[in-house]
């Protein structure tokens, strides 16, 4: 009778281990991929290769990818490209010397991704904790008018996520609307490409309009320093950044206020 009610006992014991351990694997998994949607960050680029009319091709910077990329990628997030058009995005900026570039450049998987981006349409902005947008002179005539990465960005940022943008990439900024009725940029302290700066490479009369007047003009309190000077401005969540000096700066802000959102959380 004694070794019967051993062996029951022993046996319920396992069971119940089995159960605790099964439940306890499940949490482990769910709380792994909830981590990995958490940890999704997407990146703007453009699909426009041509400054207006005078036959020079531009695209995306690639300096303001790859460095925002390095320090966010390197922090264990995920990141997704979008363009305007979806597919292969035009690159400017193409430096091999630049270490951070190579190594970008020479990743397998992100070279796949940034020549294969993905539509609007095929973005869930509920996957993302935050939204890039990288510059190049083609950004002026791509991402002002994209309601669908408006939009994107809209419900990103009102989901407690990050929006950041350096040089030209927030031309992508200057349309974006809050549930509100707001300019996500009036009233915040804003940083991007000046106006001296546009007047440095002699396209102010090229592009379509001058990115700090735009700016203004939806209330963004405009900062900024001197040429080619490294400048990140951050205002509740909204990360800005003057040229691609200023890329490292833009993701490594983007980090720490991705940090302090996982606190809060």
């Amino acid at each position: 009778m004694r070794k019967l009610i051993k062996t029951i006992s022993v046996g319920l014991m396992v069971i119940v281990g089995c159960t605790i351990f099964t439940a306890f694997n499940k949490t482990i998994a769910q709380t792994n991929n909830q981590n990995k949607m958490e940890k999704k960050i997407l990146f703007v680029v453009t699909s426009h290769d041509q400054k207006g009319n005078t036959g020079e091709k531009t695209g995306y910077y690639l300096s303001e990818v790859s460095h925002p990329w390095e320090v966010l990628h390197s922090a264990g997030y995920e990141i997704d490209f979008v363009s305007p058009k979806g597919g292969k995005a035009p690159v400017d900026g193409f430096n091999m010397d630049d270490p951070i570039n190579k190594m970008f450049w020479e990743n397998a998987t992100y070279r796949n991704k940034i020549e294969n981006t993905l539509k609007p349409s095929e973005i869930n902005p509920n996957d993302y904790i935050a939204i890039h947008y990288a510059g190049g002179h083609g950004t002026m005539w791509d991402f002002a008018d994209n309601i669908e990465i408006a939009e994107i960005a809209r419900i990103i940022y009102e989901n407690n996520g990050v929006v950041s943008a350096v040089c030209h990439g927030p031309a992508g900024l200057v349309n974006i609307k809050l549930s509100n009725g707001k300019y996500l940029v009036d009233g915040k302290k804003v940083n991007a490409f000046t106006n001296e700066e546009e007047v440095a490479v002699k396209l102010e009369n090229v592009v379509p309009f001058l990115l700090e007047s735009k700016l203004k003009e939806r209330g963004a309190i405009f900062e900024k320093s001197g040429l080619w000077q490294k400048h990140v401005t951050v205002d509740q969540r909204l990360v800005t950044g003057q040229n691609p000096q200023s890329a490292e700066g833009v993701g490594k802000v983007t980090l720490a206020e991705l940090k302090k959102i996982s606190k809060v959380k």
